[in-house]
């Protein structure tokens, strides 16, 4: 591995999850973690991304639900990221939407199938060290070729790393709420709606994690864990990020919520964590 990231951090790392003995992220996830019924989805999707991208694709991860071992037969879908040997290009990312297209298609066992598409150079960026790297060392299953996770640090649950994966919630904000107007102005309006507070509010969720997260000091993807880990430090705030913990996984079309995101509960958390850990690096242009 890369140098070690070491940093202080408070509390103990004994009893928490996530974290080695030397209070290290360990890496969630694995194939042997897939289950049975999600197995030939994943066996496919490893096939065709080989002869859909040939020599252009590095290497292939899982991430999400599908590698944890907690999707859900027709109700989670397959995440993917792809690393290139080259910056993606708009026939890749084409290339990638139609695959996912059929494989959701094929497969009843999954709602969806989503692909992250970056290059090798990207990933093993020093500007994206502590957001994209830790993703894809942490957070992501090998499928196909080289681990970049052996080129990567290990990871401790600091305040760059809290900084740098979900620092930019302020940026976002204005963005949501173009994405809630064109909901409320979609043919499905209800659908679009759930689609988006579903995506909303696993955001807030793990964004209230990640700002709590050197204090607590350890590591879940669990989004319910996620919401109880950040109510022992704001419980004031305790009530709005459980309800977000919930609809993230069982979404209504509530226009209330959605509003409730932009309008209050998502800028103070994005002031909050501005004021503990500071603003998210700034990324070139194009760099989404």
């Amino acid at each position: 591995m890369a140098g070690d990231t070491s940093d202080r951090t408070t509390g103990s790392a004994a009893g928490r999850p996530g974290v080695d003995a030397q209070g290290r992220l360990m890496r969630e996830g694995s194939l042997a973690c897939v289950p049975r019924s999600f197995r030939p989805v994943v066996d496919a999707a490893g096939k065709r991304l080989t002869d859909v991208f040939g020599p252009r694709l590095h290497s292939a991860y899982l991430y999400g639900s599908v590698p944890r071992g907690t999707a859900r037969v027709g109700r989670s879908d397959l995440d993917l990221l792809l690393a290139l040997h080259e910056e993606p290009t708009g026939t890749d990312r084409a290339d990638a939407l139609a695959l996912g297209a059929a494989l959701d298609g094929e497969f009843g066992q999954i709602d969806g199938c989503g692909t992250l598409l970056f290059s090798r150079a990207r990933l093993l960026s020093d500007l994206e060290r502590y957001d994209l790297g830790w993703f894809v060392a942490c957070l992501c299953t090998p499928l196909l070729g080289e681990d970049l996770a052996a080129r990567l640090p290990r990871y401790r649950p600091h305040t760059l790393l809290a900084r740098e994966t979900n620092g930019d919630l302020h940026l976002l904000l204005p963005r949501w709420r173009r994405r809630i107007d064109d909901a409320n102005h979609a043919e499905d309006t209800a659908g679009a709606r759930r689609t988006l507070v579903r995506a909303l509010s696993r955001h807030l969720v793990r964004t209230g994690f990640t700002l709590v997260m050197p204090r607590w000091n350890g590591w879940t993807s669990d989004l319910r864990e996620m919401a109880e880990a950040f109510a022992g430090f704001y419980p004031e705030r305790a009530g709005q990020m459980r309800d977000a913990a919930v609809l993230g996984l069982e979404p209504t079309g509530d226009a209330v919520v959605l509003r409730s995101y932009v309008d209050d509960l998502g800028p103070w958390l994005a002031g909050e964590y501005a004021r503990v850990h500071g603003v998210k690096a700034p990324r070139p242009p194009g760099w989404s």
